[in-house]
Formats: structure tokens, C-alpha cells, sequence
């Protein structure tokens, strides 16, 4: 829609994989080389440039957009944004990536058709971990296939650990627990995620989008005022061009009809042209079936 067109939204495919109602676990995506590490004089990456200037990701389930939690511990409350960001800085403004993500999405059952259900709301906590792995091959024709792999991680944290039997989500405390590193925003990356699927049976349809409405503006959208500024003078230079045209044109009608006769051009022999041609035709009757004409204009 034309708000979309002038925020620079652009809806793509991505390569994450959703089944209804199934838990996911430390589901890798694939391995990417996102550039060169920060180095004192050289210029960082174009990774490391988007999280310094706070790019965010912006994700869409269903027509529903992702929402991140910020916990306020001051007045015990939670805050949601729209989308999440890319990365972070540490205290040393070293740049950081977010490479998982845990999905929790929360539906509930629609009310005429049964096993059919509908997306409620859609939220995204965004983690950095730094992954040890063991490059495998794989085909992402097969991408869509269960337990599809690109990696060994061989240093799992629980809920990346394939033998572990009892499964849980990945969350802050094995994120941050001794001896896990963030993942720096440089060199090759493993990109994984969890989904949780959560019964709401309290939120309803048409109150999906209420969290999108009390944000309070926590993240200002950017709008890209180029775009806008060259629509518009695009417009103006068509319109003074098309005006310029008119203009002309009635100019030279007025300088014709104003002109005095000669001898040999007498006014009642001259034709009438132009914009007068058309001056009278308001008051004339259709030549055909001016009762339809009457009907069709109420």
C-alpha cells in the first residue's frame, strides 16, 4: 500500500521454517560470512555499520508483525517494540549479532471450522551466541525437511544439544552462562531459532494489533524523505509543464478573437476554435437516448 511504499517496505520470503502447533529447537538456517572483523583504521562492515546505526529486523507472520519485550524494572511493567535489532554494542563499542532468535507465537482456535486456528500475536527475543560447529553438507532443496542441518555445533548450549533428552527453549541464563561468548558481528555465523507455540485463548482476534498501538513510539520509524522529495518534484515539473501548455494555448486564443478585422477578414467570418468550441456544449442536448443519459446520471 502507499504507506509501505513511502516507509521503503519490502515483503520477502525468508528462510525460516513454521509448522503449526510444533516446538522447535535450536533449528539452524544456514552459515554466513558477514565480513571482515573490526580492526582499529579499517572500515568496519556493512554488518557492524547497520547495528551502529540501529537497523532493525522486521518480521511478519500472517500479517502479523514481530514484537520484542523490554522488561522495565523501574515501574514492573512490559513494554513491547515492533521488530527487533539487528545487533548491539558492548561497553567497548564492539559490535555484536543477534544469530537466534527464539519465536513465540500465540494462536487459538477459530470458532467455526474446527482444527483451524488463527495468529494472535507474534514475539521475537533475539539472542547472540556464538556457536563452535563443524561445517556439513547439506541441499537446500531439502530445507524443508525435519532436523535439517548445516552444522555440528560442538559446543551446544542445552537446547542446541541433540542428546540431550529432556528438550527446553534456549533462554538468558544458558545464553550467558559461564564460558558462552556473544557472537561478534564478523566472519562466518551459524544462524539458528526456537518456536513456541502458546494457547491464548483470552486475546482476541480483533485485539491482535493492541500492543502495536501503545508503544508509544519506542522505536521512530524513518521515512524516507528522498523518495517523498523526488515524487514530488516529479509532480510539480508535470503539472508546471502541463500549465506552461494551457497557458500558451489560451494566450493565443485570447490574442486571436481580440485582434481587429481587415478589409479583407470580416469578424462574422471568422471560426470559432479552440476552448470556444467546447463553451456551449454544457447546454446541449444528447443526440442519443438522452432519457438513458438521465437515468445513468441518478
Amino acid at each position: 500500500n502507499l504507506g509501505e511504499f513511502l516507509a521503503g517496505d519490502r515483503i520477502e520470503n525468508s528462510p525460516y521454517r513454521l509448522k503449526m502447533k510444533k516446538e522447535m529447537y535450536c533449528e539452524q538456517i544456514c552459515i554466513m560470512n558477514v565480513g571482515r572483523g573490526e580492526q582499529t583504521g579499517v572500515s568496519p562492515n556493512k554488518m557492524v555499520r547497520a547495528i551502529r546505526n540501529n537497523y532493525q529486523n522486521n518480521w511478519i507472520v500472517d500479517n502479523l508483525s514481530a514484537a520484542s519485550k523490554a522488561e522495565d524494572d523501574d515501574t514492573i511493567t512490559t513494554r513491547y517494540w515492533q521488530g527487533f535489532p539487528i545487533g548491539y554494542l558492548d561497553e567497548r563499542k564492539r559490535a555484536y549479532i543477534h544469530n537466534h532468535v527464539n519465536l513465540e507465537i500465540m494462536y487459538h482456535p477459530t470458532e467455526t471450522e474446527t482444527d483451524k486456528y488463527r495468529i494472535v500475536r507474534f514475539i521475537v527475543a533475539p539472542f547472540s551466541i556464538k556457536h563452535e560447529y563443524m561445517p556439513e553438507d547439506y541441499e537446500y532443496e531439502n530445507s524443508n525437511e525435519d532436523n535439517f542441518k548445516v552444522a555440528k555445533i560442538t559446543n551446544p548450549i542445552p537446547s542446541c544439544d541433540p542428546n540431550r533428552e529432556r528438550k527446553e527453549h534456549t533462554d538468558y541464563n544458558m545464553v550467558t552462562a559461564s564460558g558462552r561468548e556473544p557472537q561478534p558481528a564478523s566472519g562466518k555465523v551459524l544462524f539458528t531459532y526456537d518456536v513456541t507455540w502458546t494457547q491464548n485463548l483470552d486475546l482476541k482476534w480483533a485485539s491482535r494489533w493492541d500492543i502495536y498501538l501503545s508503544m508509544d513510539e519506542a522505536i521512530p520509524a524513518k521515512v524516507h524523505w528522498l523518495s517523498i522529495a523526488n515524487s514530488l518534484v516529479i509532480v510539480f515539473v508535470l503539472s508546471a509543464m502541463i500549465i506552461a501548455i494551457l497557458f500558451r494555448n489560451l494566450r493565443r486564443d485570447f490574442a486571436r478573437y481580440n485582434r481587429l478585422a481587415h478589409d479583407e477578414e470580416r469578424s462574422e467570418d471568422l471560426e470559432e476554435f479552440g476552448w470556444k468550441l467546447v463553451h456551449a456544449d454544457v447546454f446541449r442536448p444528447p443526440s442519443f437516448s438522452p432519457l438513458l443519459l438521465s437515468v445513468a446520471c441518478g
